[in-house]
């Protein structure tokens, strides 16, 4: 197995830890003050664990309800309530194979695309299955060689 197929393999099992939490909605006040609020912790003694003001910990609140913190807080705050921050990164089609799939079907209908209309003005029209097929036979070349115009 090559290196960039390895590669892709331990990050699709990593990914799949993931995929469940993409579910999940974010509380509308933002994690920190809902995990606050449910522990009974005042602001006073959340910024007491952090070594910060009161009106830093609201600050940071507000930061991450309007998606503007860093992770290093976020990691911080989590550490500072005995908890871990996790993130990570889905795939919108699920998993990485799926999303080299779906560039590499893109692709290969364009460049088959583009041939086929060359061949039409040479008067050399190709049939529909003709068509089909060549698109799936350079999908699956596009997937298995993965050139980086794949993420032009």
């Amino acid at each position: 197995m090559d290196k960039k197929r390895l590669l892709k393999s331990q990050l699709e099992d990593k990914i799949k830890v993931f995929v469940p939490a993409v579910k999940a909605t974010v509380p509308a006040t933002g994690w920190i003050k809902a995990i606050r609020m449910a522990f009974g912790m005042s602001l006073e003694q959340l910024a007491g664990k952090l070594s910060i003001t009161r009106q830093s910990v609201q600050a940071i609140e507000v930061r991450e309800k309007e998606g503007t913190i860093t992770l290093k807080t976020l990691r911080e705050v989590a550490r500072s309530m005995d908890m871990q921050l996790v993130y990570g990164f889905v795939p919108n089609d699920g998993s990485l194979d799926a999303l080299i799939e779906k560039k590499a079907r893109a692709l290969a209908t364009a460049l088959v695309t583009r041939t086929s209309n060359t061949m039409k003005l040479e008067d050399q029209t190709n049939s529909e299955k003709r068509l089909k097929k060549a698109i799936s036979e350079r999908t699956a070349s596009l997937k298995h060689e993965m050139p980086k115009v794949l993420w032009d």
